[in-house]
């Protein structure tokens, strides 16, 4: 089954093309109209006094390269099928439409079809009196012993330091030997755990059994192509430390680095910012003055990967990535500092509060939280039908907690407004999920208010409406709420217990003819799941008023 968002396979580029266009924030870029077939984003504020930069290879590595084409880096951008080097003949029409006396300079990742196609077009246009020259990028280390290393993402340096030179205006020559310096200066080796999802593909994915679970395979190409080697880990610090132990075997302990950490595209942010974590403080960590990223700039499609760049610094280096851009894919330097911390003092809520004793709200408190233990199976049945069966377990530890703290005689029961707090705080530490939570913002919304001189019942019911207010529930949408509201209504109106306690039963027995809940788990169930079945918050409370009214 297919994994991509598209719509026409055959226009799939023209398309991402366009919306790259039209997205692109500084408005500089243009598509060249030539051929349908001849993909090429330009810079429409080119006017070919200084020497033009072209790179470009198969889509699919977005935002490169379309996303460096801008003032400060590439002139234009020639774009391929995904994983697909762009033909002979779009590469020449680039060359002709941005290149003017002062050259061109091809910047071309070390593939073979990139290194034909872009090579070949280079000789036409010299026969068409261009002047041209072209670097290629091998900045790929995961594979020591091969003879044409490949370019990955270390090449998007080399398109900030040769667009650089020709902004200032330098001669091919000089821009040419400025990108051909930051190729020397630059290595790269990437990591992924999965390869990624084809435009069109309905095959079954192979890569569980090529990477097997809890692996990851080191040098992994952008197309997919197999890595050198797997490890047995997915462990982030274990993955860094070695890619940085490979990539320190390319730089001397004094250099100064840049280094640019690349979502392949399939990485979470989260992961990003751990991964760099990792980086900063791994043994590369003290070498390194910039971080550019962590972000995709040559991705590969969605690939559960990423990849590390780094660029031993000169001053010449330096300065050019530092230069701004108009390029909407590129990345500003980020200066590597001390995390910087701001100290506060810690700020808690813990009630402390002198215990005391009445006689009278002991006994409620034993006959509430009594009930509510021994309701722990019945409520956990009933919860069982229309939610996750723990409704009856989360109202008993609450329930065990408290009563345990009044037999050990630490309740404030002479003091309803503390009580109420100790009681609210207390559920939100032994009560799991958000019941505990909602029950501490009842009871202690409700301690304000018995603070104010409020009734009891006034002051339970604006607990229960701040109740509401947080947790979005209301009467009718069959919860504890269908139960409890009319049971503090009517003890507030008549202050008569079996009052309430008649209110609650009514609204428990009403909420088993009700359709369909619009809070909680049971709001995902469909009306036949709740058909007959009383919501077990609201026989919770209907059970409690019951056993307090005898």
């Amino acid at each position: 089954m297919s994994k991509f968002f598209m719509n026409d396979r055959k226009n799939l580029i023209n398309d991402v093309i366009e919306g790259a266009i039209l997205t692109s924030p500084y408005k500089n870029l243009a598509k060249l109209d030539v051929d349908p077939a001849i993909r090429v984003v330009v810079r429409s504020d080119w006017d070919k006094k200084k020497v033009a930069l072209i790179s470009g290879g198969g889509s699919g590595h977005e935002p490169a390269h379309v996303g460096f084409v801008g003032k400060g880096m590439l002139t234009a951008a020639v774009c391929g099928d995904v994983f697909a080097s762009p033909s002979v003949d779009a590469v020449l029409n680039a060359i002709v439409a941005v290149t003017g006396e002062a050259g061109c300079l091809l910047i071309v990742k070390n593939y073979t079809g990139d290194r034909l196609n872009f090579g070949l077009a280079a000789e036409k246009a010299k026969n068409l009196g261009f002047n041209v020259d072209l670097v290629m990028v091998s900045d790929d280390i995961s594979l020591p012993d091969n003879k044409q290393p490949r370019g990955i993402a270390g090449t998007v340096l080399v398109h900030k330091i040769a667009g650089y030179a020709a902004e200032q205006g330098k001669s091919l020559k000089a821009v040419t030997a400025a990108a051909q310096k930051a190729i020397d200066a630059t290595s790269s080796i990437g990591v992924a755990m999965a390869s990624c999802s084809l435009p069109g593909d309905s095959s079954e994915d192979d890569e569980e059994s090529r990477i097997p679970a809890g692996h990851v395979e080191l040098g992994l190409g952008i197309h997919g192509e197999p890595g050198v080697s797997k490890l047995k880990t997915q462990n982030s610090e274990k993955v860094i430390t070695t890619l940085v132990e490979k990539l320190q075997k390319q730089f001397k302990k004094s250099d100064k680095l840049a280094l640019l950490i690349n979502n392949l595209g399939g990485v979470s942010p989260l992961e990003m910012n751990q991964l760099t974590k990792e980086l900063v403080h791994s043994a590369l960590g003290k070498s390194i003055r910039y971080l550019i990223g962590p972000a995709a700039l040559v991705s590969a499609l969605d690939m559960k990967g990423f990849s590390l760049s780094a660029i031993a610094l000169t001053d010449d280096i330096e300065k050019a990535l530092l230069a701004q851009v108009e390029a909407s894919g590129w990345q500003p330097l980020v200066k590597l500092e001390k995390l910087p911390t701001q100290k506060a003092k810690k700020i808690t809520q813990k009630v402390k509060v002198k215990a005391s004793v009445n006689a009278g709200v002991g006994k409620i408190i034993d006959t509430v939280t009594q009930t509510l233990s021994a309701l722990e199976d019945e409520l956990n049945k009933l919860d069982a039908k229309v939610g996750d069966g723990d409704t009856g377990s989360t109202f008993a530890s609450g329930a065990r907690d408290i009563q345990a703290q009044n037999k050990d005689k630490k309740l404030p029961l002479n003091d309803l407004s503390a009580l109420f707090t100790v009681v609210g705080d207390r559920l939100a530490t032994v009560m799991g999920g958000s019941s505990g939570v909602l029950m501490s913002i009842f009871f202690t919304a409700a301690g304000q208010k018995v603070v104010e001189g409020k009734p009891v019942a006034d002051a339970l019911l604006f607990g229960l409406e701040r109740m509401k207010h947080y947790g979005g529930a209301d009467l009718g949408d069959r919860t504890m709420i269908d139960a409890l509201q009319p049971a503090l209504e009517a003890l507030g109106k008549k202050g008569d217990l079996k009052a309430a306690a008649k209110a609650a039963a009514k609204g428990a027995k009403d909420t088993a003819s009700m359709k369909k809940a619009n809070a909680g788990r049971s709001s995902y169930l469909s009306s036949n799941s709740l058909k007959g079945v009383k919501d077990p918050g609201a026989v919770a409370v209907e059970k409690v008023f019951e056993a307090l009214a005898k």
